[in-house]
Parts: structure tokens; C-alpha cells; sequence
């Protein structure tokens, strides 16, 4: 894209101490995965790091920010500690085990916390994301080929390629996910066994052991839909189940984050989610930006193909550009 370019360019003059020129007090970087390996429910939909290319991007973090846990952040926000630098608080999205095996030892061993942002829908591997199954369905490039038509017929197209069939595939929304159940069915791929023999979430047991050292784990909505996508009463049901997960489980019942965005949620959902007298703070994914909902914040995707730096710095330039015609901060309605 045109602005990318722009933006890359213009990034490449940005000063190097990001610390100083980060026009807000926290910077809050999300990631969903960190493997080297392929891992065929997530290399179609998310561009996750291997473990040499996280910890640079940890470095890189610590020397402009100090790293906080979630008592920081809270005392940060309410104004209780003056830290020497901005502040950075590391989340990570959908429970994934990839966190447990690779991610947790590498913090522990630099002594950085991190808040897990899980589904309860999905703890114990028994149900996959839809996101996830549009990515190995898409992987599948020969079943696709050999069942094209019963598969066009799924998806209501005709005559069409194997690239832009697997580009439909992985444009299935959240409404739409039944017809991913239909062509794992044509093509004989069985999610079930997938979740069995792979394993791609964490277990109950895997997010307590977090939990006793030290890590948060919190809310993302109960089976990860796009928020937009619901009317209020489904935003606040699927909330809410989520929420009662985890008090029943004594983890972090504070926090919430927003699957994929929260872009086009109304005023009226966080004036009914704060509400509740334990969630104090919600997050979203639209990076270096204000909210006009106070206690809601924005993060930085770490996952774009490029490391913290250039992502960084992207985000700074974009930020003031923003500013020059009053676009960086989100409005609510």
C-alpha cells in the first residue's frame, strides 16, 4: 500500500530513542504466537515471530520502556508511581500454547510479565477458532484442487482459481463459520483430531501454572468473534461468559481485550462493561492512538513481518500525521 510505503519511509528518518519521542506515557505491544516452526492453524492468518525474533523485539522494548506487571499498569494509571521511563505492558491474545512452551521461559529468564488474554471456549483444545480452520483448510492446496467444485458450491462461487479459493476461505467471518465445518467435511479434515493430536491452546492446568508464577490471564470474549459484527445484547453475553469463566477460576477478572478490534463498538457497550465494579479496563488493537472511553486502551501488533523497531516507529510517524487533522483519537458513539 501506498501509505505503508509512506510511512516506512518516513520512519526511517525517525529518531532512534523511541523512549523520548513516544508521544504517549505506555506503550502496549500484543502477540497471539511465538514458534519456528509452521504451524499450519496459524500460518495463513498471522505473521508470528520465532524465538530469536521475539527476544530482539523484548530488547529492543526494554531499553526505551520499563516493562510493568499488571499491579504497575494499575498503579500507572491511577496515577500512584512515577516511573523513570515510559512504561510497556506485554499482552498476548488467544491462549495459545505456544506461550506456555516457548514464550513464559523466555520472560521468565528476562524477567518480564505478560498478560494472557484467553477463550474459554477454546481452553483444553475442545474447540478450534474459525480463524484457525479457515488457515489449515486453506493449507490444504491439493484437497482444495481435487473437490473444487463442491467446495465452489459451499461458498457460492464459480469457475474460480485455487489461490482465490483459499483467499475466500480465510474471508469466512464469524457468522459465516458453519461453511468452514462444511468443506472440512468435503476435504475429510477433522478438526477434532487436529485439536487432539496438535494441540494449539493451552490447558486448564498449563494457564494455572502461569498463573502461580506470576503471569495474568484474562479475558477476550468467549469463542472470538468480530465485535462489530454483533448486536450489543451478543457483545455483552459473549463479555460477560467470559468474565464468569475467570472469576470461577480466580484469574485476572479486570481486564478485558477485544478479539481482532474494536473498531465500530458503540459507547453504550463500555458504558454497560464498566458497569461491573471488577473490570476496570479494556483493550483494543488499533495502535498508537487515544480513546475517547478512558479506561479503554489501544495496542501495538507486533506481528507484522518486521521487527519492534520499524513497527515502532511506523506507528509514531502515523500517530502525528493523524494528529495534523485530528484523527488520533478514537470517538465513541
Amino acid at each position: 500500500m501506498i501509505r505503508n510505503t509512506l510511512l516506512n519511509i518516513l520512519a526511517g528518518f525517525e529518531k532512534d530513542d523511541v523512549g523520548k519521542s513516544f508521544p504517549l506515557d505506555y506503550c502496549l505491544p500484543v502477540y497471539h504466537c511465538v514458534s519456528g516452526d509452521q504451524l499450519h492453524h496459524l500460518n495463513k492468518i498471522i505473521h508470528y515471530k520465532s524465538p530469536g525474533q521475539f527476544e530482539k523485539d523484548l530488547d529492543y522494548i526494554a531499553r526505551h520502556f520499563q516493562f510493568v506487571d499488571w499491579d504497575g499498569f494499575k498503579a500507572y494509571t491511577a496515577g500512584s508511581i512515577r516511573p523513570k521511563k515510559k512504561i510497556a505492558l506485554l499482552t498476548f491474545d488467544d491462549g495459545l500454547r505456544e506461550f506456555y512452551d516457548i514464550a513464559a521461559p523466555i520472560l521468565e529468564r528476562k524477567g518480564i510479565y505478560a498478560i494472557n488474554f484467553i477463550n474459554p471456549a477454546f481452553v483444553d483444545n475442545r474447540e478450534l477458532m474459525f480463524r484457525c480452520k479457515a488457515s489449515l483448510i486453506a493449507n490444504q492446496e491439493k484437497q482444495l484442487q481435487n473437490n473444487q467444485r463442491d467446495i465452489e458450491a459451499a461458498l457460492g462461487i464459480s469457475n474460480s482459481s485455487t489461490e482465490i479459493i483459499q483467499q475466500r476461505i480465510l474471508q469466512i467471518n464469524y457468522t459465516q463459520k458453519e461453511i468452514l465445518d462444511r468443506i472440512a467435511d468435503i476435504i475429510n479434515l477433522n478438526f477434532t483430531t487436529y485439536l487432539s493430536e496438535q494441540k494449539p491452546y493451552m490447558t486448564f492446568t498449563q494457564l494455572n501454572k502461569l498463573k502461580d508464577k506470576g503471569f495474568g490471564i484474562s479475558s477476550h470474549s468467549w469463542d472470538h468473534p468480530l465485535y462489530h459484527e454483533l448486536s450489543l445484547k451478543e457483545q455483552l453475553e459473549t463479555t460477560f461468559k467470559s468474565y464468569e469463566y475467570l472469576k470461577k477460576h480466580d484469574f485476572l477478572s479486570e481486564a478485558f481485550a477485544f478479539p481482532f478490534t474494536d473498531f465500530g463498538v458503540s459507547k453504550t457497550f463500555f458504558d454497560e462493561l464498566f458497569t461491573h465494579p471488577d473490570i476496570l479496563y479494556s483493550f483494543g488493537s488499533a495502535g498508537i492512538k487515544l480513546d475517547s472511553v478512558k479506561n479503554n486502551f489501544q495496542r501495538i501488533t507486533m506481528e507484522t513481518g518486521e521487527n519492534a523497531e520499524k513497527i515502532i516507529k511506523r506507528e509514531l510517524i502515523y500517530f502525528r500525521l493523524k494528529k495534523t487533522v485530528h484523527k488520533n483519537m478514537i470517538i465513541r458513539k
